[in-house]
């Protein structure tokens, strides 16, 4: 543990403890950074079909998405190979500040690509400040409280889910979209001037490397990929996407492998080593759990369920994962390696159920057929929650100091590259069921049976790197 965490009066190891007088000012403003990142995405989600009706450029709305996602996972690469003279304090007035940039481009965007210029602006700000958040949780609070952090984390996630699609909803009248940016403009200054007072100034122990351009080119190739992947729908394109990011990614790991210049933590990318496994039980959780992508078409196509209750329905993922993570949040030791086994066998069989219950012609939203559908989804989230707090815990304590800084920076890397991932790979399978071709209600039928059972077996390899996990600690 760091010496310069601050150690919390009394013995309690509750949440609440992260808003205790001396860690008060430091959780405010890493909570603070999480929710920009958390509530914008989904505000801008919920926008972009009246931003697209306001300057044009349909064909380019999948970019929105796609820059923004590169463009977080640069910024959280950022965070871990800043020049030395760069502290995180730094870091962190830097990226709010970009993030406004970003937020005052889209609000006064004349044209679609002004408006991609500034959520690539923003991604970056965002992927800063979410990795900032896990490196800062060492300098900040006592290890006891690691786990802690991250369920208020989850928590932030899980509420933004909720809060951001009902504030896009609030600006996607007309022109009033870029209200939902320009809101966010003094936010971000606001946490550039309040940082320096309420963030602790953390030492930098990082040893001193060279930018790893090689791999940081490939992952990013990686990711455009397949995300564009996503949005094409010729199969074979498609297809062809896909492999190509994952040999980009293939290549990534042996250069990350072979070379002494590492964009990863040592043994990142050897099975052997615990802290791999750590990353692929993440990567696998984030892989399954993005599949939740279909849950509302499937739900107003088989159930006649309205799209806004859909949204709600599937809003039970998150739920989930916040109300698992404050279950298990106190756990340690055994019963913290047993929490990450079960949320992974979880997922897995939650998302098998939804093949049966969710793939069912419901036309009438009859409760015996939508309730265990719903159940699932909420289960799918229960299972992530479980153990993603304790996941956290075990990268900060399995790298060495001068490495954190690149193993935090990796979660919410390993994250993103999970759920880019997952939604190709998903996309590939519901088109390849049948979901466009035939199409309509035997379509989807096909689609959600075959895409949640597929969907499942990544779970098992997640479970798989769990138990080893469990096995290494025993």
């Amino acid at each position: 543990m760091s010496e310069t965490a601050l150690e919390p009066p009394g013995s309690s190891t509750s949440v609440f403890q992260l808003f205790s007088p001396p860690l008060l000012p430091a959780t405010l403003m890493l909570g603070g950074g999480m929710t920009l990142a958390a509530v914008e995405s989904y505000i801008t989600a919920t926008i972009a079909p009246s931003i697209v009706r306001d300057v044009g450029g349909l064909e380019l709305l999948s970019l929105v998405t796609t820059l923004y996602v590169a463009a977080t996972i640069l910024g959280s690469i950022f965070t871990a190979m800043r020049p030395r003279s760069i502290t995180l304090r730094s870091v962190y007035v830097l990226a709010a500040v970009i993030f406004g940039i970003g937020s005052l481009l889209c609000s006064g965007a004349p044209s679609m690509p002004v408006v991609l210029i500034g959520r690539t602006v923003q991604g970056f700000g965002t992927g800063a400040l979410a990795a900032l958040c896990y490196a800062f949780i060492r300098f900040v609070y006592p290890e006891t409280l690691w786990p802690k952090a991250s369920t208020l984390y989850a928590a932030i996630w899980g509420v933004s889910t909720v809060i951001g699609p009902t504030l896009g909803g609030f600006f996607a009248h007309d022109g009033a979209w870029r209200y939902a940016f320009a809101v966010l403009v003094p936010l971000g200054v606001l946490m550039a001037l309040l940082a320096p007072r309420l963030l602790p100034q953390a030492e930098d122990d990082r040893e001193q490397t060279k930018m790893p351009v090689l791999q940081i080119c490939l992952l990013l190739a990686a990711v455009l990929l397949i995300s564009t992947a996503g949005t094409v729908q010729a199969m074979i394109a498609k297809i062809g996407l896909v492999t190509v990011s994952v040999v980009a990614i293939g290549a990534m790991l042996v250069v990350e492998r072979k070379g002494d210049n590492r964009l990863l933590p040592s043994g990142a990318v050897a099975l052997g080593q615990p802290i791999s496994r750590v990353y692929l039980t993440m990567l696998g959780l984030n892989f399954v759990l993005v599949s939740d992508i279909f849950i509302p078409y499937f739900l107003q196509i088989l159930h006649g369920v309205t799209p806004l209750i859909s949204g709600y329905l599937v809003a039970l993922v998150a739920l989930g994962w916040t109300v698992a993570a404050f279950f298990s949040g106190s756990f340690s030791g055994r019963k913290a390696n047993a929490a990450i086994v079960a949320g992974c066998i979880t997922q897995a069989v939650a998302t098998a159920v939804l093949a049966v219950f969710l793939a069912h012609e419901n036309p009438e939203a009859n409760l015996a057929i939508l309730g265990p559908a719903a159940i699932a989804m909420f289960m799918m989230g229960f299972g992530v929650g479980l153990g993603w707090a304790h996941l956290v815990s075990k990268v900060l304590k399995l790298v060495a100091d001068s490495e954190q800084d690149k193993a935090s920076a990796a979660i919410p890397t390993i994250s993103s590259l999970g759920s880019a991932f997952g939604a190709a790979f998903a996309g590939v399978i519901a088109n390849g069921a049948g979901l466009v071709e035939p199409g309509g209600i035997a379509g989807a039928l096909s689609a959600a049976n075959w895409l949640y059972l597929i969907m499942a077996l990544p779970g098992l390899i997640a479970t798989g790197a769990a138990l080893s996990l469990r096995r290494a600690s025993a």
